[in-house]
């Protein structure tokens, strides 16, 4: 018999697997701890086993009590936060039904092409990288535009700004219009209290302070959002992110069966819920003190070494991710590239609207600690000393 084989197993797939280990101290993904990549590991058991039906259960309240909610229609996205993202303006906004959007950096950005993607008509709200929106540029536009959603960034991580939420539910109400925040950079490390400050929907990203591997995004739409989005004249344009869907898979619509939607990453919800579970014995206070603790302590360390921070204002800088503006003279991608090598330690530039302006530190979750603080500050001196410095 000749064989129909024409193309010979690939060289590099008959080598071992080699991953390099890292400090990741950029703005994410972040170091796994050891309990969450063991959770990882455990047996794949079958996606609509009932055991695993307890484990998303179980995710379920770990997220609520994450995001301070007590919202029915809470679950985790099978993708990372863009997943998340497009979910959200997927299910509660139609074609031709206006959005405004607030852009400050990256994120805002995304989620504008998002929605224009889907038809919708697009408003946005604009500052440079590290400007924030004061309530009174919120509700004028609001006033102007008529949205039936209003996207905001908790923690812009391309430019390290944690933006007041305060007052912005009331408003958005007030308007007749749904307020969508991103926490992904944000959740686990500054305070963000879902039903207090009245977000009809909420998403963030495992990889973060959650410390878990990427790929799974928790979600969270209220009675408000819902009504919205189950009664729609038109299908959603995903079938994939079809909340009528998710929410029968997540056992949230009220029906006794859950019926087969997609296969679910059974391996990322265990991680996940691992994740949830530390968040939980730490406590989310402690948590939020712990990581501002930490953050003040690299400030101060940024500072002594000449460093200047990119955010002024200590009230809104994120605590996650720092941002420090590039050093007179230095080319930045020089910098971390030494640092990569010498220090197999991660920080990264800027993103998007913030690329050539910043250098991000991110020390979150498992990552967050006074000893971590110092290595990257080690490694950004030793490269600041090293690296060729070119007169202006």
């Amino acid at each position: 018999m000749i064989s129909s084989v024409t193309i010979p197993p690939p060289a590099c797939m008959l080598l071992p697997l080699e991953v390099p280990n890292r400090y990741l101290f950029g703005p994410g993904p972040s170091n796994v701890p050891p309990r969450v990549l063991a959770a990882g590991g455990r047996p794949i058991i079958g996606h609509l086993h009932h055991e695993m039906y307890e484990i998303m259960n179980d995710i379920k309240k770990g997220i609520q009590y994450a995001f301070q909610t007590n919202n029915h229609m809470t679950l985790a996205m099978s993708g990372s936060g863009h997943a998340a993202m497009e979910c959200a303006v997927f299910n509660v906004v139609e074609p031709g039904e206006s959005v405004l959007v607030s852009v400050n950096g990256v994120w805002g950005e995304r989620v504008a092409e998002i929605a224009e993607r889907m038809g919708a008509k697009v408003h946005t709200l604009v500052k440079a990288p590290g400007g924030y929106f004061t309530n009174e540029e919120i509700e004028k536009a609001l006033a102007k535009h008529k949205p039936v959603l209003f996207f905001l960034t908790h923690g812009e991580s391309s430019a390290g700004l944690a933006h007041p939420i305060d007052g912005i539910g009331d408003l958005c109400r007030k308007y007749d219009c749904l307020l969508l925040v991103d926490s992904v950079a944000s959740l686990g490390a500054a305070p963000l209290l879902m039903d207090q400050q009245k977000i009809d929907i909420l998403y963030t990203g495992s990889q973060k302070a959650l410390n878990a591997p990427p790929g799974t995004a928790p979600i969270s739409f209220n009675d408000r959002a819902c009504h919205k989005m189950f009664n729609r004249k038109t299908k959603p344009v995903s079938y994939l992110f079809d909340m009528t869907h998710l929410s029968n898979y997540w056992g949230n619509d009220g029906k006794p069966a859950r019926d087969y939607h997609h296969t679910g990453p059974v391996s990322g919800f265990l991680a996940l819920r691992e994740s949830l579970a530390i968040l939980a014995e730490k406590g989310l206070e402690n948590s939020w003190r712990h990581h501002k603790e930490v953050a003040e302590y690299l400030w101060k360390g940024l500072e002594d070494l000449g460093l200047k921070l990119f955010i002024k204002d200590k009230d809104l800088r994120l605590p996650s991710v720092t941002t420090i503006t590039i050093p007179d003279g230095y080319e930045w991608k020089e910098l971390l590239a030494y640092m990569i090598k010498h220090h197999q330690l991660e920080m990264t530039g800027g993103l998007g609207p913030s690329i050539g302006m910043v250098i991000r530190v991110g020390l979150m979750g498992y990552n967050c600690s006074t000893s971590n603080a110092d290595k990257a500050l080690a490694a950004l001196s030793d490269a600041l000393k090293h690296c060729p410095k070119r007169k202006a």
